[in-house]
């Protein structure tokens, strides 16, 4: 299961619209990357692929494929606004260790495979 707050819902909501295409949802996934081993994607998407998943999370369909549903369960997606502007958090009960700017982590089972220093 995934989570939108109501922020974030709200500002995904409005990306959508700005879209002006209904079929899009948004796709969350993993991948292999990042300073901490694994590195989130989120972005919309008009097409499912074989073995996705789709659920529901504030009105809004998400979907995972099938490689990423394992990490992803239970993950809170949030919009924080701050003076510099604003911006997606993801908590994920899942990672056992994430890197300083957030966008990247690693499980207590699966190390996924680290950036070179300093890629982020």
């Amino acid at each position: 299961m995934i989570t939108i707050s109501e922020m974030a819902s709200d500002k995904i909501r409005e990306m959508l619209e700005q879209e002006e295409s209904p079929d899009l949802f948004l796709r969350v996934g993993v991948k292999e990357g990042g300073c901490s081993g694994f590195s989130y994607g989120m972005g919309f998407d008009d097409e499912e692929k074989e073995g996705d998943q789709a659920l529901e999370s504030s009105g809004i369909k998400v979907v995972v494929d099938s490689d990423s549903i394992k990490y992803l369960n239970g993950l809170v997606i949030d919009f924080k606004e701050s003076a510099m502007g604003g911006g997606f958090t993801i908590e994920n009960p899942n990672a056992s260790a994430t890197c300083g700017c957030g966008s990247s982590f690693r499980t207590a089972t699966d190390a996924g495979k680290p950036a070179a220093a300093g890629e982020c």
